[in-house]
Order: structure tokens, then C-alpha cells, then sequence
């Protein structure tokens, strides 16, 4: 016998009502299990990003505005060399980038957003990185540039108080990467000279910081935020601009690892630019740079006390920087690298990555290191990395520019990171060198020159940074403090 039809319907309502009970109850399962997972991956990503920004003691950093995407950071070493908050202890942090993101800049290239003028966060080298001990010298052989070649200093005199003066020009930090690349791409990469005409060739020997690896290969270091990688392109554009001598010891050379620095190397060589403060292994990352000019003999020493990582640093047989930090014999080593180029050159330059990114004094480790190297033999010290003008000083004689900003780099919100100068020394052999500056706006990827109020109130404020009473005119003439 059949059940009754309002049985049969009361039946069926019910299972429909337990299908959708279990329907609905199989898609909150799902929505919450899916909850649980994106929360788990936020609260794991957010712990690891803390573990990379938050080491014991951190020190300022260097920051470079949205070159390129962000990548993880890496955790923080052991380290027995321990900087202060304001990196005036005698043993600053290896930098790399600040705390909080940088967010990506507009179109026009300007950051949206302004940006801290600390750096936190960095890695930190170690009193216990391996000691690399003074190896045998072989010898920069590259070709020489302007007037007469670079040589070994087997066979050469010194020359006369009466010799030639020659003319250096040295500039801040470069980078034809992110929006720089996109717009060389567009715009061709001789834009970035389109005002300094021929200035980099009537000069005897030009210098500047390459703050990039120049690869077209390479794996983009993942305990970095910022990582850089320019084109072969952009070395010959500043090659044919005039560009002789680049340092590469600085905290991004290593960013598309040791393929990266060994290709920049190989496209240095092709181009003819020269290079000093890394190399592929620390005999040739600490030789200084030999050339001659109107009869007189130059070294060029490079080294960098800022990168992310104790493995950056040059070995017996490992590609890597000259580092001048404490730990490990470094700062011994360029010492005494200096004082020996300073017995077979006339004029020694040492060109130098150190500070705190955005400061416009420098700190504590710069002063102390600056008095060390002319204490051991330098005549001319050149800084970068503070992406900001610092004040000059003069130390027995001796002229320290302490950083010489941007020169062709992406644009930030920040305005002290605007303005930028052509660094000129006149020297003449063991009568010194003299001093002028020619200010410049750093646009994006190009140096624009100032007009003369606004170059007069450059110098004013330069003069203020500057150490020991230097005095800078408002046509850029520098002269030491009575």
C-alpha cells in the first residue's frame, strides 16, 4: 500500500532541506578552511619579512626608490660588529633597505610617497667573516683612457713638482635599471649626457660609482628588497660620454649574484671603462688602478663598508668587493693597499661606498675612516651611497668629498636627493688639488644643469654642511678653512 501523496511530499521536502543543509554546510567548511590558509600564509610571510627587517642593533640603510620589484629579505648573521641606531659607533651595519616599502613611483618618475631618512634592517657583517690575507698583486692591464694608458708602476718616476696639472671630474652614484631602463629605451642611452656635452672627454680622467651589475644574465639576490640589473647598452653610452674609471665596490654590485659582477666585469672590459673595488677574487678587488696623466701617475683604490651580507665580500678564490669594515682584516687590507700605491703614485684617489642613505652629514665611521685613508697615503676622497650631497672637508691638505649624491638614478619624493654636482679637482703633483663643483638637478636618469640662483643656494647650503671652515663660493670654488 502506497503512503498517503502529503506523506510523500513531507518526504521530500525534507531530503531537498538535508541536501541543502549539507550543501551549505560544505561550502562554509570550505570558506572558512579557505580563511584559515590565506590567514596562516599572511601570518608565516609577515613573520619571515619581521625576521629580515628586525635585527639586533639596526643600523640606517640604503634605500633605492623602486628600481625594481621588491623581493624577500634575508635574516640577519651573528655578528660581533655591532653598529648604534645613528651609525656613529666605530663599527657600522652592512645596509640594505629600510623598514617600511617604498611604494612604486608615478609616472613622472617621483615617488607618491615620502620616504624616512633612517635606514633599518640591514644585514650585518661579522668580526668573524673569513680574513682574507693580502695577496699577490697582478696588475691592471686594462686599456688606458684619455691621454696616456693605465700601467703597472714597475717602471716610472714620480713626477716633479713642476709637472702638468691634470683635471678630474667625479660624479655620484648611477643606474640604468627600472624606470630608468624604460626610459633609455625610449629615449636612447646617451639621454643622460644630454647637458654635460664635453665635459667627461676635455678632462684628463673622469670617475664615477656604478651602483648596478651590468648582465643580461644573472639570479637577482633574494635577501635584498631592491635589486638592480642594467643593460650592456648603458656602458657604452657613458664610455662614449667619457666616462674612465667606475667603483664597483659598493651594495648592489652583487644583486644578480657572482654571474652578474663577472658580467659586469666582461662588458667593462669590452667598453674600455676601468674599474676598481671588486673583482673576481680579492687580489684583483683590492689592486688599485694605476694610469698616467701629463706626466704624472694616479692610483685609484675602491672599496665599499656597506653591503648586505659578510659573503659579498672578495676571497682568495670568490669574486666579491673590497671591503673596508673592521672585521676580518678588511680595513687593514685597504690601508695598506693605499700606502703602498701612495709609494709609486704621484696622486692617490680612493673611491668609497659608507654613511647613512639620505643623511647630509657624515656620520662618525665616515670621518674616522676619511682621516685613516690620508693618514695612510690618499690625496682625494671620493663617497657615495647617502643618495644625498654631503659637505667636503679638507685633512692635511687632503680633500674629502663625504657623498656626492645621485647622478643618474630614479627620482624620489625626497628633495635633497634632486640635487647633485659635478665634483672638479685641478691637482698638480705634491702641490694638492684644488676644488670646484658645478651643481645639477638629478632628474630622472639625467643631469640637468642648475641655473645660477638656484647653483649659488646649492653652494650656500653645501658650505654649512661642510667640515673645518671650508668655504665654497657661489660660482662653486672651494677653498679650505683659514
Amino acid at each position: 500500500m502506497y503512503p498517503p501523496r502529503s506523506q510523500k511530499k513531507r518526504s521530500g521536502q525534507k531530503n531537498r532541506k538535508l541536501r541543502q543543509r549539507r550543501l551549505w554546510l560544505t561550502m562554509n567548511a570550505a570558506l572558512l578552511l579557505l580563511i584559515v590558509i590565506l590567514l596562516s600564509y599572511y601570518f608565516i610571510n609577515d613573520r619571515q619579512n619581521a625576521a629580515g627587517v628586525q635585527p639586533p642593533n639596526p643600523a640606517p640603510a640604503d634605500i633605492e626608490n623602486n628600481v625594481n620589484k621588491p623581493q624577500n629579505q634575508g635574516t640577519t648573521p651573528d655578528s660581533s660588529e655591532q653598529p648604534d641606531n645613528n651609525g656613529t659607533g666605530d663599527n657600522q651595519s652592512i645596509q640594505e633597505p629600510e623598514k617600511e616599502p617604498i611604494k612604486e613611483p608615478d609616472k613622472s618618475g617621483i615617488d607618491t610617497k615620502e620616504q624616512g631618512s633612517n635606514e633599518n634592517g640591514k644585514l650585518q657583517v661579522s668580526d668573524r667573516a673569513e680574513d682574507q690575507p693580502p695577496a699577490k698583486e697582478d696588475g691592471n692591464t686594462a686599456e688606458g683612457n684619455k691621454q696616456e694608458d693605465s700601467e703597472r708602476p714597475d717602471d716610472h718616476s714620480i713626477a716633479s713638482d713642476n709637472g702638468k696639472a691634470v683635471t678630474i671630474n667625479f660624479v655620484g652614484d648611477m643606474i640604468f635599471s627600472g624606470k630608468v631602463e624604460t626610459l633609455l629605451e625610449k629615449k636612447g642611452y646617451s639621454y643622460p649626457f644630454t647637458y654635460l656635452g664635453d665635459t667627461f672627454k676635455k678632462d684628463d680622467l673622469t670617475l664615477g660609482n656604478l651602483e648596478t651589475p651590468v648582465t643580461t644574465g644573472g639570479v637577482g639576490a633574494q635577501n635584498k628588497q631592491y635589486v638592480f640589473k642594467s643593460s650592456p647598452k648603458a656602458l657604452e653610452a657613458l664610455r662614449a660620454a667619457g666616462m674612465d674609471v667606475v667603483n664597483l665596490g659598493n651594495n648592489h654590485i652583487l644583486d644578480q649574484g657572482e654571474v652578474g659582477l663577472l658580467d659586469t666585469i666582461k662588458y667593462l672590459d669590452q667598453s674600455g671603462i676601468q674599474y676598481v673595488g671588486a673583482g673576481k677574487n680579492a687580489a684583483r678587488a683590492y689592486e688599485p688602478l694605476f694610469i698616467k696623466r701629463g706626466g704624472m701617475t694616479i692610483a685609484v683604490v675602491g672599496c665599499s663598508r656597506v653591503y648586505p651580507e659578510p659573503g659579498w665580500a672578495a676571497g682568495d678564490n670568490k669574486p666579491g668587493v673590497a671591503s673596508a669594515y673592521n672585521g676580518g682584516g678588511y680595513r687593514d687590507r685597504v690601508l695598506s693597499t693605499i700606502t703602498n700605491a701612495r709609494k709609486k703614485a704621484d696622486l692617490v684617489i680612493v673611491m668609497t661606498h659608507w654613511g647613512i642613505e639620505r643623511s647630509l652629514t657624515p656620520d662618525g665611521n665616515q670621518k674616522k675612516l676619511a682621516h685613516d685613508f690620508v693618514d695612510a697615503g690618499a690625496d682625494l676622497i671620493i663617497g657615495g651611497h647617502p643618495h644625498v650631497l654631503q659637505g667636503l672637508e679638507q685633512y692635511k691638505g687632503k680633500w674629502i668629498a663625504y657623498s656626492t649624491g645621485n647622478f643618474i638614478f630614479t627620482k624620489s619624493s625626497t628633495p635633497s636627493t634632486w640635487k647633485t654636482a659635478v665634483f672638479q679637482a685641478t691637482c698638480k703633483p705634491k702641490t694638492g688639488c684644488s676644488m670646484k663643483l658645478v651643481p645639477y638637478h638629478a632628474e630622472l636618469g639625467q643631469p640637468v644643469p642648475m641655473n645660477a640662483q638656484d647653483g649659488g643656494q646649492l653652494m650656500k647650503e653645501l658650505q654649512s654642511l661642510s667640515v673645518g671652515g671650508v668655504k665654497i663660493s657661489g660660482d662653486g670654488v672651494v677653498t679650505p678653512g683659514s
